[in-house]
């Protein structure tokens, strides 16, 4: 029974809890920014008030257009139930292996792309095209950054090599800071934030994630803002637990989970409290300064992995 419930918590902790965390983020951005800001609870309001609207779909939609959010969103669900968050006892989730995970993540990627072109609009096809351009430039780093926790850990499952780098010498993780380093730019890119985009954005010349999704209402674009609040948890997830796992619980006791759970939200916060003030730091760079980024995540991993080797 104890089980069970540990499962059902590990599947549904991510949808549940991913839009206060973009809550806190936009809360902490007001702050800092001398404005009071919106409740962090408004995400939730957001997505009841968007779930409650009709929707439009235009004429020239075809299937893909219709049916992408519910695929985008069951993707975040999958990955969701599938990382270390608070315990390490599901390691053998066969949706584990991080490479799966990446191919997962690029199959939402590429649906977002293709509900974008589909419709035909100016904004949804460059807004697409450069999308795939720089999930394209964004893979490599986000790929060998993992590879170097793989190569440390010797193997790809995210919950053994979890369990491994929370056992590793200070010296050994000097090169897991690379790599974290190196996912972090990746973690900005895929989830569209600063300096790569900016999400509260509907300026022609800036928006990325925001011009594949303009054509979508009602229902369906609650799903691709809550996937979107889903795969921003996620990511900060994989950071706190993979990189700096300690407090994982081993054990699936009830205080040893509780303790889990806490360090979990300490950890994400912290994490929340960095975006937050890179966000309020930076300006949004310009499209073609975004491949130099990337490519500092690339080389970062490589470095990461030749110092593990």
């Amino acid at each position: 029974m104890w089980f069970i419930i540990i499962c059902i918590i590990q599947i549904m902790l991510i949808p549940v809890a991913s839009p206060l965390f973009i809550g806190i983020v936009r809360k902490i951005k007001a702050v800092f920014q001398n404005r009071v800001g919106a409740s962090i609870f408004q995400p939730y309001k957001d997505l009841r008030k968007l779930f409650d609207k009709d929707e439009i779909i235009s004429a020239d939609a075809s299937w893909i257009f219709k049916f992408a959010p519910y695929v985008i969103f069951s993707i975040t669900i999958i990955i969701g139930a599938s990382i270390p968050i608070f315990s390490t006892v599901f390691k053998d989730n066969p949706l584990s292996d991080f490479l799966t995970l990446v191919y997962l993540i690029a199959l939402s990627t590429f649906f977002i792309a293709l509900a974008g072109l589909d419709v035909g609009s100016a904004f949804g096809g460059f807004g697409s095209s450069r999308e795939m351009t720089i999930a394209a430039l964004t893979e490599g780093g986000l790929i060998f950054s993992l590879l170097a926790l793989a190569f440390e850990a010797h193997s790809s499952n995210l919950f053994i090599i979890s369990d491994a780098i929370s056992s590793i010498s200070l010296i050994s993780f000097i090169p897991i800071l690379l790599a974290f380093l190196a996912f972090l730019i990746a973690m900005l890119s895929e989830t569209a934030r600063y300096p790569f985009d900016n999400p509260a954005t509907h300026l022609e010349l800036t928006m990325i994630h925001e011009a594949m999704i303009l054509e979508y209402s009602g229902k369906r674009l609650a799903l691709i803002e809550w996937a979107a609040a889903n795969k921003f948890l996620i990511f900060l997830t994989l950071g706190a637990n993979l990189f700096f796992p300690w407090g994982i619980d081993t054990t699936m006791g009830f205080i040893s989970i509780v303790i889990a759970m806490f360090i979990f939200l300490l950890k994400i916060l912290i994490l929340c409290l960095f975006v937050a003030v890179l966000e309020s730091s930076i300006s949004k760079f310009r499209f073609f300064r975004l491949p130099d980024l990337l490519f500092i995540s690339f080389i970062l991993s490589i470095i990461a992995i030749s110092l593990i080797l």
